[in-house]
């Protein structure tokens, strides 16, 4: 047997590279190598022979070597399977118990905070979901997550459009609500598949019981004249700006309520929504973003409006000498007497006792809103302008929410150009 190579330095010493191919691996040749040198009184015959009794050596303790290699990795291998195969168990176990005994309401409280703390949704989202708690819990709060089916929520959406369960109007809920209630249930059972108690979400294909719809309350064009030439005698500085601006803009409550001072460019009269101010019981007043992008926007003011915000600003500035201390600076311009922004509720409370007293038509807030929609579209202006000044996500919305003001504007123009084609 002859050693694979010979080494010849330059000061005369002679080695030998010994070497052993082991195995076949992975594309690769695993091989060892070992160097051997002889003692320098050593003849070549003596070298020869000691070289084979090396090789022989270094074959049978290299192949030992590698054998218990492969025995240490086989074992290390198989305890890692063994430790792997306790978690997997472990595991299943836990998810096995998680599937026994997690209720909805305990899910869903865990979504519900982890959303809380996130950015995803926005505050008044968070508001909405948590609204949609004790209907839901009530109903299926105590179910299995992993035993609610597609049934069980269907007979709970339906329910929501019962008699009495909206105990303002103690009609249903309309479908707009029952949705709400179906995208809280929905994305608790997403997060429930993510967290692998169930396999499938139960909530597609649900279907919704359509309520009777309540008709919008508009004021006519000489009942906002006849309103808000009686505020302009009789209200308070911020209640007069709040409802002209609402009767002018077609701003939404929360919007206004929203506004600070250096939303006005009191230069170009243009004012800009930015924020809105909102409340919900169970969680307070809160501020929060416009309703969609396109609700961020900016709005001509008339220059009347911008001189009665301007007195509203001087009066708040003596209203703030006399509270001292107690005035808290907030920038808004509809505040409560020490300065805090103006309770939500407030409004809507004020002016129906107001128009009780002064005998005038009361049709609530957003009731100026649709005014100023069926105002504009009634007297010609464009769908796509109105939905802009509106602040609506597109065009359909508003063509939704207004097409009985679209209809007789379109019945008009489209009159007008069939009498042009049929005048000889």
């Amino acid at each position: 047997m002859k050693p694979l190579r010979r080494i010849s330095k330059k000061t005369g010493e002679v080695s030998y590279l010994l070497r052993i191919n082991l195995d076949y691996k992975d594309g690769q040749q695993i091989t060892k190598s070992k160097t051997w040198k002889p003692e320098r009184k050593m003849t070549p015959k003596q070298i020869e022979s000691e070289l084979i009794r090396q090789q022989v050596l270094f074959e049978e303790k290299a192949k030992q070597d590698y054998a218990e290699e492969l025995k240490r990795e086989a074992d290390k291998k198989a305890e890692q399977e063994r430790i792997e195969a306790e978690e997997r168990e472990k595991q299943y176990n836990a998810l096995e118990y998680k599937k026994r005994h997690t209720t909805f309401k305990e899910l869903a409280d865990k979504w519900l905070d982890i959303q809380s703390k996130g950015n995803k949704y926005k505050p008044s989202t968070i508001v909405k979901l948590n609204g949609c708690k004790q209907r839901t819990y009530e109903a299926i709060g105590d179910v299995l997550v992993s035993q609610l089916d597609y049934l069980t929520i269907q007979e709970f959406i339906f329910s929501l459009a019962n008699n009495g369960v909206n105990q303002k109007t103690g009609k249903g809920l309309g479908i707009k609500s029952q949705k709400s209630y179906l995208i809280f249930i929905s994305d608790v059972m997403k997060f429930a598949k993510r967290c692998k108690l169930v396999t499938d979400n139960p909530c597609r294909e649900i279907t919704f019981t359509k309520t009777d719809t309540k008709e919008k309350m508009i004021y006519s064009l000489q009942e906002a004249k006849d309103l808000l030439a009686t505020i302009e005698k009789k209200a308070p500085i911020g209640y007069k700006v709040l409802f002209t601006l609402l009767a002018y803009c077609g701003m939404r409550k929360g919007e206004a309520l929203g506004l600070e001072y250096k939303d006005i460019d009191f230069e170009n009269n243009i004012m800009q929504i930015r924020r809105t101010s909102n409340y919900q019981q169970g969680y307070g007043v809160y501020t929060d973003t416009p309703k969609t992008d396109s609700s961020n926007r900016s709005l001509h003011l008339q220059p009347k409006l911008v001189e009665m915000i301007k007195q509203l600003k001087a009066e708040q500035k003596e209203q703030s000498i006399k509270c001292g201390d107690q005035w808290v600076v907030s920038d808004r311009l509809f505040t409560n007497w020490c300065g805090k922004p103006l309770h939500p509720n407030n409004p809507y409370k004020w002016l129906k006792r107001f128009c009780e007293k002064e005998s005038e038509s009361f049709k609530g807030l957003h009731s100026f809103r649709h005014f100023v929609a069926t105002q504009a579209l009634a007297n010609g202006a464009a769908t796509k302008d109105v939905s802009d000044l509106l602040g609506h996500a597109n065009p359909s919305v508003t063509l939704n929410v207004y097409a009985h003001t679209v209809e007789p504007t379109n019945e008009k123009t489209l009159n007008m150009v069939a009498n042009l084609l049929d005048d000889n």
